[in-house]
């Protein structure tokens, strides 16, 4: 009888992951008003307010990134509030000369990746924005 259960419990397990909701998307120019959050401008030129962690905000405030084509994954709340996905999902994508680039920041010194703005951990010198391909999509 437990065998039974068991079987039926683990087959029945991929199908509940594969009915998740996957995020909303929304993509627009990213704008970085003084003093109020971040914001995504539309083709329609609607503007879309950002919220999200710390670290994922660190990103969308990096003014490197100023008037890019960005594309962000998360939820939208009932108050039109977007609300990205967290650093470690990857939520966040740069559209450059048609091609759906992933933010980084790299320093050359160490060699080291992180995905929010900074000083590198090691050697504590400002790293470099550096978009790449993603490996999967």
């Amino acid at each position: 009888m437990r065998r039974r259960q068991f079987l039926s419990a683990s087959l029945a397990a991929p199908l509940v992951y594969a009915a998740e909701p996957r995020p909303a998307a929304v993509r627009g120019q990213l704008t970085q008003p003084e003093g109020k959050p971040p914001a995504l401008e539309t083709r329609e030129h609607k503007f879309i307010p950002l919220a999200a962690d710390a670290a994922t905000l660190g990103v969308l405030q990096d003014k490197r990134l100023a008037g890019v084509d960005l594309e962000a994954l998360g939820e939208l709340s009932s108050g039109g509030v977007f609300q990205v996905g967290p650093i470690h999902t990857k939520s966040m994508f740069v559209h450059k000369d048609g091609s759906r680039l992933l933010i980084t920041y790299w320093c050359d010194l160490c060699s080291i990746r992180t995905y929010t703005p900074g000083v590198c951990w090691c050697c504590q010198e400002e790293t470099a924005l550096e978009l790449r391909k993603p490996e999967k999509e």
